[in-house]
């Protein structure tokens, strides 16, 4: 069957029209994205009128999109920025009456639990017992274990945008009012590290989604030219040597970086700062970049679905 499934992430509105098949692979037939910035448009822990109507269009543009392209069925889900704000459900409720799509929103754990399944499918089990890293644009999502369903999955609201929109809307902080965010950062990480660290060093540890990608490909990772079945790898010391350097880079320079969107260039450096605090905080040297993540977990549970309703 073909899906259309649309992610109202914190930085992109993206919709994946998707051949789904049980038994095999999800295959993109089409991609329709927009930078809607949604964790850029929370005032007051409230989405604005403006960050509203983008999102509205956007799911309306993406309904036309969907049905030229021949989707039969449309999935929607919203994370972090959306998940977060207060009148949540009023925003979302505007957006089904005037498109006729009913988004739902994911909580922080699902949020975990479905990128790890989408990991898993990928490395498949040789992969062992596997250590999941999400960071998107509102959060950082953790996740563990040895099968599909992860033993330990949540949620923490250390994403690129929020951090860059809360920390970085005047340019890079000086120096100490750095130190005082990556301590933060840490603090806030290691918090709750114990439910994953308990279950012991992991078989292989990977990292999903935009940030990761872009932080790899910056340090030496091939382009996306190359494949999904290319390896990635994302090198502790690499990110080490990597982040004083980010940290003197104008918007321009980190624009002409490899892996970077020029609407991502402000959310380079507080990606890199939670990148870099997973990576120590979790002991881990390097991390394998899967092509998969969340939207990839979305379909893959939703075929699981309608298997079992077929053999029921």
């Amino acid at each position: 069957m073909r899906l259309g499934v649309l992610d109202i992430g914190s930085n992109t509105g993206h919709l994946l029209v998707v051949d789904a098949h049980r038994g095999a692979r999800p295959l993109p037939a089409y991609s329709h994205k927009e930078p809607l910035r949604l964790a850029e448009h929370v005032q007051d822990d409230e989405v604005t009128p403006g960050g509203i109507k983008a999102l509205t269009k956007f799911v309306a543009d993406a309904v036309v999109v969907a049905e030229d392209r021949g989707a039969q069925d449309m999935l929607g889900f919203a994370t972090s920025a959306v998940r977060d704000a207060r009148n949540s459900d009023a925003v979302l409720d505007h957006v089904a009456d005037e498109t006729g799509v009913r988004i739902a929103v994911l909580p922080g754990d699902e949020e975990a639990r479905l990128t790890f399944l989408a990991v898993r499918r990928w490395f498949g089990w040789s992969a062992g017992r596997l250590s999941v890293f999400d960071i998107g644009g509102g959060s950082l999502e953790i996740a563990g274990g040895a099968d599909e369903r992860p033993d330990v999955a949540w949620s923490i609201p250390l994403g690129a945008a929020r951090l860059a929109h809360d920390h970085f809307s005047a340019g890079t902080p000086d120096e100490p009012t750095l130190r005082a965010l990556r301590k933060t950062i840490r603090a806030t990480i290691a918090e709750d590290a114990g439910r994953l660290l308990r279950g012991g060093p992991p078989d292989m540890a990977a990292a999903t989604s935009k940030t990761f990608r872009s932080l790899a490909r910056i340090c030496g990772a091939p382009p996306s030219a190359a494949g999904p079945l290319v390896d990635r790898m994302l090198e502790l010391d690499d990110l080490h040597d990597w982040i004083p350097r980010l940290i003197g880079m104008s918007p321009g320079d980190l624009a002409a970086l490899p892996g970077v969107s020029p609407s991502r260039t402000h959310q380079i450096v507080p990606g890199a700062l939670v990148a870099e605090a997973v990576m120590d905080i979790f002991d881990l040297t390097e991390l394998q970049i899967c092509p998969w993540a969340l939207r990839e977990g979305v379909i893959l549970e939703r075929l699981d679905q309608l298997s079992d309703w077929s053999a029921s």
